[in-house]
């Protein structure tokens, strides 16, 4: 096993990782669960199943790494930059999509995969750089990513992209009984 063969599965393994944490909030709803997986069908929440699927992915890296002695540098600013970078190809590619056609299943997995992709394509070349010792910026970028989710989460700005169109809400719209 190589450090190419383990990025190339890994698409596969993050893509169908989506499909999990995307319902995880539903299944299991709390507060920590509110940070880390979408709580509504917003544009926006959909990027907490990306990055936490790309985080939850990379602890399996991890192991695959060590089990088969594969040489790797960089991993948590790669984990970081992975995370950071999907958000960002996915929204380039889909908002313009989105804008034109609307919101269609097909092309929203497409657009997922293409990112997902993307942002493996990046990871094997930070994985394979020498090592950059920037291990602890990719620890804090982890930790403000997370802020900012749970921040906006439980209050959204009120834009089109975390918007819920199905349920007609922003956010997690918790209520006071």
């Amino acid at each position: 096993m190589t450090l190419k063969k383990i990025k190339t599965v890994s698409v596969f393994g993050i893509f169908s990782l989506c499909f999990l944490t995307h319902f995880l909030y539903n299944w299991f709803p709390n507060t920590l669960f509110s940070i880390f997986f979408p709580v509504n069908e917003s544009i926006w929440e959909h990027m907490k199943m990306i990055s936490s699927s790309i985080l939850i992915w990379s602890v399996l890296e991890f192991f695959l790494y060590k089990r088969f002695k594969i040489n790797h540098n960089n991993f948590v600013l790669s984990m970081f930059l992975d995370s950071f970078f999907s958000i960002i190809i996915f929204l380039i590619i889909y908002l313009p999509i989105y804008h034109f056609t609307g919101s269609i299943f097909i092309l929203n997995i497409i657009v997922l995969f293409i990112s997902i992709y993307f942002v493996n394509v990046v990871s094997y070349y930070i994985l394979s750089l020498r090592p950059l010792h920037l291990e602890s910026l990719g620890i804090i970028g982890i930790i403000l990513i997370y802020i900012i989710f749970g921040i906006l989460t439980y209050n959204p700005p009120f834009n089109d992209l975390f918007f819920d169109k199905l349920e007609n809400k922003y956010g997690i719209n918790i209520y006071e009984l």
